[in-house]
């Protein structure tokens, strides 16, 4: 009986072995798995692809009061960026020259209102949400907008405003997405 325990205790250790090395390798090569609400749910692959209007990104969010409270109260995950936050995944919405409005409806862009952007007073345990307010600014060259199109809890950029270009890591570009 006991050989046969140890047979299986070392064809476990290989196969979640395999399975480590396995996810290892798809990193590398650029595979991201986004299980969140930010953007559809899926397989994204990295890209050298410009980062515009449109793409979606993974980024590191900026290291300002609001992202390091949001951590803190667990809409972020702890990560490999600068502050110890983890990734976050958006689409660029609103790039240079662009005109961006945050108020309590939602986020303007070039005075459309976007789907899915008036920003949540509380969460769901009921903590008031901060917001970014800005009654109307131009991005420049190295800001962008980066929001979810598909969620309207998603803690975006009506929480936090414009990013800097610079905290942009990759372009990706879905693969499969349900």
């Amino acid at each position: 009986m006991k050989p046969l325990l140890v047979r299986a205790a070392v064809a476990v250790s290989l196969v979640g072995a395999g399975v480590i090395a396995l996810g290892l390798l798809c990193h590398v090569v650029g595979a991201r798995i986004n299980t969140s609400k930010s953007i559809p749910l899926g397989l994204y692959w990295t890209s050298n692809g410009p980062a515009e209007k449109g793409a979606y990104v993974i980024f590191c969010p900026p290291q300002v009061g609001v992202i390091a409270e949001a951590k803190r109260r667990g809409y972020l995950s702890a990560g490999f960026c600068p502050g110890d936050y983890g990734y976050m995944m958006k689409k660029i919405l609103a790039a240079k020259g662009d005109r961006v409005t945050i108020a309590g409806e939602g986020v303007r862009v070039n005075g459309a209102l976007l789907p899915l952007s008036a920003p949540l007073a509380h969460d769901r345990v009921g903590r008031a949400l901060p917001r970014f307010q800005s009654d109307r600014s131009t991005l420049g060259s190295n800001d962008v907008l980066l929001m979810s199109t598909v969620s309207g809890t998603s803690f975006d950029a009506r929480y936090f405003g414009p990013v800097g270009r610079s905290q942009i890591r990759s372009v990706i570009v879905p693969v499969v997405t349900w």
